[in-house]
């Protein structure tokens, strides 16, 4: 394909081949392949300059904030530290045991699990508006206060829901793994490490009273280095979507850092209950940016491997472009993708927050006041910050992915100039 018809083959996917016949691939490999300065052993020997400081500053961040025994939270927070399955077995209607209040439900239920199980019990509950109406054979969660009074010592926590989210979890493993194969096994474990770290890492650290927005940085940082290894393979293209992820975290911390400051956002948006250690409350300033950073990372490793992979099927599907073809039609695809994603993403926290908006908009509240307030302004911040460091990282992946693919041999054989080969395995 002559350099000239650059511009014709870019106005028409559908001579694009994707994945070319073995003859083709064959031409290509004999032929010289066309380098751009800097690829090469050169641009990844470059590449692990950048990359292995950011591991080691990881692995010291894990081992400096990683949590040594956090304090126990109060046994109130979140509910009755004691806990346990139930199943409803009769109900009726009688006086409630405060004095002045009106009619409530006693339920009796035999407890399935815990010390006492097979114990029945009795619950109370009021016949307010939202009140639950249990019925003979739910299934349910109770709590028990040893030091409430009698009638109001086991209280309804909730309806079990084992059943159907593992039921859920298993039909979105099964079309993942039906569709995906070994890339939807290797998209599970991915989905794994971040959820442990998640979980092990960052919410006990946080808990135990270090700074929240270094541990969700380390710990994001920490998930994208083994989740996106784990998922697309030890690869040049999981390294360039790696680093602009990486950037993008950065920035997204710096941004949300400046504008939570500017704005004086407190991070009380009555979501939850104030978290307390001990006697000292949580800096829900903190909380607020390690939210916004980690609510990011997701999209972040879509837009930026996505944007390198797609700079590797058209280097391999094109291989006499140059950079400059390559970088354009890159940027092209870049920006159908940060536009369905940015609006995703608003959609997603306008979705979160629609409870809120409804009764904002009930009051009566002008939209500026709507749109400026505490609880507003944070959904707003989470979700135009997060945006900016999308539209930051794929510019920035791209350019790079079109460095080391310029410089990497689409054919089956390592180029001259000692560069990788662009065919990975799938």
């Amino acid at each position: 394909m002559a350099q000239g018809n650059e511009g014709s083959m870019l106005g028409d996917p559908a001579r694009w081949p994707l994945d070319p016949p073995e003859g083709r691939r064959r031409s290509h490999a004999a032929r010289p392949a066309r380098h751009e300065p800097g690829g090469g052993r050169r641009l990844s020997l470059a590449l692990a300059a950048v990359l292995v400081p950011l591991v080691a500053a990881t692995a010291t961040g894990l081992v400096l904030l990683w949590p040594r025994r956090p304090p126990p939270a109060p046994g109130e927070l979140g509910g009755p530290a004691q806990q346990a399955d139930a199943t409803v077995t009769a109900t009726r209607q009688q006086p409630c045991s405060a004095a002045g209040a009106g009619g409530c439900t006693q339920v009796t239920v035999r407890l399935t699990s815990g010390p006492q199980r097979g114990l029945s019990v009795y619950l109370e509950l009021a016949g307010d508006a939202g009140t639950p109406t249990l019925a003979r054979g739910d299934r349910v969660v109770v709590g028990y206060s040893p030091a409430s009074p009698a009638a109001g010592r086991y209280q309804f926590l909730g309806y079990q829901r084992h059943i159907p989210m593992l039921a859920l979890a298993g039909l979105f493993a099964a079309l993942l793994l039906s569709f995906g194969r070994l890339k939807g096994i290797r998209a599970l474990a991915g989905l794994g490490v971040t959820l442990a770290a998640v979980l092990w890492f960052v919410l006990p650290a946080i808990l135990g009273g270090a700074n929240p927005i270094l541990v969700v940085l380390v710990g994001c940082a920490a998930a994208a280095l083994v989740a996106m290894y784990v998922t697309f393979g030890v690869r040049l293209r999981t390294t360039v979507a790696l680093l602009g992820t990486l950037a993008g975290l950065a920035m997204v911390g710096a941004l949300a850092w400046g504008f939570v400051a500017a704005a004086r956002l407190s991070g009380l948006t009555g979501d939850a209950p104030p978290l307390r250690l001990g006697g000292a409350q949580l800096e829900l300033r903190g909380l607020l940016l390690a939210g916004i950073v980690l609510g990011t990372l997701g999209v972040l490793t879509d837009v930026t491997a996505t944007q390198a992979s797609t700079v590797w099927q058209l280097r391999l599907a094109n291989p006499d472009w140059g950079a400059r073809s390559l970088r354009r039609a890159a940027a092209r695809v870049g920006r159908d993708h940060i536009a369905s994603t940015v609006h995703a993403l608003v959609l997603a926290y306008a979705g979160a927050s629609l409870p809120l908006l409804l009764f904002l908009n009930q009051a009566g509240r002008p939209p500026t006041r709507v749109l400026t307030g505490e609880l507003v302004a944070t959904e707003v911040a989470r979700a135009l910050v997060g945006g900016i460091g999308l539209i930051a990282a794929v510019p920035l992946t791209t350019l790079l992915a079109v460095a080391v693919a310029s410089g990497a041999a689409p054919g089956g054989q390592e180029s001259n100039n000692g560069s990788h080969d662009l065919r990975e395995p799938a």
